[in-house]
């Protein structure tokens, strides 16, 4: 009987973990799913908003472009949530088999006790079994394998009772995974309807740049130069704050070895006038600033280290959005010569949004770039950037908080409002979507 009741509370511990473990995957993805909602949400109503402003057919391509990639995301996160799922039903529908045999062996087992308690339910009988002991003591323990039999009988019936609970509890769980996955099955259909629409207004749009091959390409050629202007006044602020920081590193070295060599000459006035004057040349130090990397003292290399270890856990630069243009070189949708090469990542926001720092530092520039501004934040060797921002809520030397309001973030006229985030290591670009959570 006690191997019985063990194994039953294993069983029961066991089915509470694997529950745990899957729950917090379907939370997951979940989560994920409710993401990729609020992003095409976020999309629609930028296309909407979009399509009352003056017509650009350059821009329709790329809302286009995105909305296909956001519903192809929302389908893979649906159909990993459907494999899920079915192997959530296969592992209930394993433990609901395993716990009806079990269920079969307690009801035989009970079924047999209670056939013997009935043979033996005579109370002449059970007094004869007592008072034909040998002795006292065997007696005694007759009494004791009484009292033992009849509890027995009891657990054996609370654990067909409860055994029956989880029985039902696990049906109920099986059917309620199968009717999510029925669900789930029916959105991502009306979702691959969606995307196959999309893709045939994608090809339209593709089909009239083709058409009038020269107007565009000239158009988006001009926006490529624009695009790789702007990147280089981004290198050359990055640059330039490496050497003003270094520039000031080196003006308080300078100053704290001038004050200690003061106190030393100090120190030896007597004795120096009692000998003769030695004339040494002091060898002249280069003015040149390092504009490649920053020169870390201990506490820049601590909030180096600090950003670094958070790599990929970083949080959003806006508390809405999604991802319009990804970092790195990427081909052109329409024309295979051309390419498109962001330093960074841009993040398509709802207007009235801010953006906010991804990690502790400080404010070190704040510069105009286009018709619009940016913020440089240092942490360490690390600098995130943001850009395209109308207003700023922060100032230079400031020391800011991880998710502190930076600026409200530009909305041209256009209506499409979005947010170029930047990372760098020193001079060196960084992917951002490796250092910011499910960027």
């Amino acid at each position: 009987m006690n191997k019985l009741i063990f194994s039953l509370v294993f069983l029961s511990l066991s089915c509470l973990t694997w529950g745990q473990k899957t729950s917090t995957q379907q939370v997951q993805l979940e989560k994920r799913k409710a993401q990729l909602l609020n992003e095409i949400r976020i999309a629609n109503s930028k296309l909407n908003i979009e399509a009352s402003k003056e017509k650009n057919i350059l821009l329709d391509l790329k809302a286009s472009e995105e909305k296909i990639n956001l519903i192809e995301n929302l389908i893979t996160t649906a159909e990993r949530e459907t494999k899920h799922l079915d192997d959530n039903i296969y592992n209930t529908q394993k433990q609901i088999n395993v716990l009806t045999v079990e269920l079969n062996v307690l009801k035989e087992d009970y079924k047999k006790t209670i056939v013997k308690a009935y043979k033996s339910r005579n109370e002449k009988s059970r007094v004869m079994f007592i008072l034909s002991s040998d002795n006292f003591l065997q007696a005694y323990k007759r009494i004791q394998y009484m009292k033992y039999y009849t509890s027995y009988r009891k657990i054996q019936g609370d654990e067909i009772n409860q055994k029956n609970i989880v029985v039902r509890a696990e049906k109920k769980e099986l059917e309620l995974q199968r009717n999510k996955k029925v669900a789930i099955i029916k959105e991502n259909e009306k979702n691959k309807e969606l995307l196959s629409e999309e893709k045939k207004n994608n090809e339209k749009i593709v089909a009239e740049i083709k058409r009038n091959k020269k107007k565009y390409t000239a158009e988006i050629s001009k926006k490529q130069q624009e695009s790789k202007k702007i990147q280089r006044e981004i290198d050359n602020l990055v640059r330039k704050a490496i050497a003003e920081a270094n520039r000031k590193k080196a003006e308080e070295a300078k100053r704290k070895a001038e004050a200690a060599k003061k106190l030393a000459n100090n120190k030896k006035t007597a004795t120096a006038a009692k000998k003769p004057t030695v004339v040494t040349k002091t060898p002249v130090k280069s003015n040149v600033v390092s504009e490649a990397k920053v020169m870390l003292d201990k506490e820049g290399e601590i909030l180096s280290n600090n950003f670094k270890s958070n790599r990929g856990r970083l949080p959003w630069p806006t508390e809405n959005g999604y991802v319009s243009s990804r970092f790195g070189i990427q081909p052109h949708p329409v024309y295979s010569n051309l390419t498109i090469d962001n330093g960074g990542v841009e993040i398509k926001v709802e207007n009235g949004t801010n953006a906010r720092a991804v990690f502790d530092g400080e404010v070190i520039q704040i510069q105009v770039l286009g018709n619009t501004k940016a913020v440089l934040v240092q942490h360490g060797e690390y600098f995130t950037l943001y850009k395209n921002l109308s207003t700023i809520s922060v100032k230079v030397g400031d020391n800011i908080k991880a998710k502190q309001d930076l600026g409200r973030i530009h909305i041209p006229s256009s209506g499409r409002t979005v947010l170029n985030f930047y990372v760098y290591k020193n001079t060196e670009k960084m992917n951002p979507s490796e250092w910011i959570r499910n960027l």
